[in-house]
């Protein structure tokens, strides 16, 4: 699984700063008079790279430990990444307010995440 968790990191970074550069340079003109879509942006992006970083953790983790809990983490923080930081992208480039219901899924995927983690680096 390390190497699984490697190349998601990679690409979740990758995909990342490639998104950041994209909202900072290209949407700049777009979220000039929109204030509140660029700072949902700006936070989809943030943690986005937050969490492709954590996943080289979880990488390093799933070679060191031996519980499943770990490769729990792992597939977690990948979904939040998509369900928090994708609805945010989305919410932000259509206006659509209804997609902000599921940013909350993505964080509560990094926070059991996080929980999974934890008692699997405990379990050894």
């Amino acid at each position: 699984m390390e190497s699984t968790f490697v190349a998601l990191a990679s690409l979740f970074g990758f995909l990342g700063v490639a998104l950041g550069a994209f909202g900072a340079h290209r949407l700049s003109a777009y979220f000039s008079d929109k204030p509140r879509l660029e700072a949902n942006f700006r936070t989809g992006v943030q943690y986005h790279l937050v969490h492709a970083v954590a996943l080289l953790g979880i990488a390093w983790a799933s070679g060191r430990y031996s519980s499943g809990l770990i490769v729990a983490a792992g597939c977690l923080f990948a979904l939040g990444i998509v369900l928090f930081s994708g609805s945010l992208y989305l919410l932000s480039l259509t206006g659509q307010r209804r997609l902000g219901a599921i940013t909350p899924l993505g964080g509560l995927a990094w926070l059991v995440g996080w929980l999974c983690l934890a008692a699997g680096a405990l379990q050894g």
